[in-house]
């Protein structure tokens, strides 16, 4: 399995994983299809999605994105369920992780929800606290907001 930068022969990818896990637990929402629509602006902007790639297939993909006042954010985190147990969620979420503190990141947040057991999993091996939900994100199904200082 290759981890990948974006590229966009895998935009696709990164919208299909992230509708399809979004939708098989919530419904999609505005800032859903902001990101979605316009990832490619978003990685022009200093974003970056990586992807996880085995033998051609986008097995998970993930994304960091610069809030301002070196806070970053982690999000869109989806895998495809055909290659769930390989490590590849944990695998484009370092590298995420690793992404934002190579550009200045002081604080990395991320927004979920308590369901998401797997996800909770990664971001508390990755050494991120529990902290209160900051009420400034746009996200109604948003119940858990995590941080990290690194």
């Amino acid at each position: 399995m290759e981890i990948l930068p974006f590229d966009k022969k895998f935009v696709k990818d990164f919208v299909s994983l992230n509708r399809t896990w979004i939708e098989k637990y919530f419904v999609m929402e505005k800032d859903d299809y902001e990101t979605l629509d316009n990832a490619e602006k978003f990685v022009s902007d200093g974003a970056q999605i990586f992807f996880a790639v085995e033998s051609g297939n986008v097995a998970a993909t993930c994304m960091a994105v610069p809030l301002g006042e070196n806070v970053w954010e982690i999000c869109k985190l989806a895998a495809n369920e055909k290659f769930r147990g390989r490590g590849a969620g944990s695998a484009v979420f370092e590298a995420c992780l690793n992404y934002a503190k190579d550009n200045g990141a002081e604080k990395i947040i991320i927004i979920s929800n308590r369901i998401l057991k797997s996800a909770l999993h990664i971001y508390e091996k990755f050494g991120f606290t529990e902290v209160p939900v900051d009420k400034t994100h746009n996200y109604s199904r948003a119940d858990i907001q995590f941080e990290l200082i690194p």
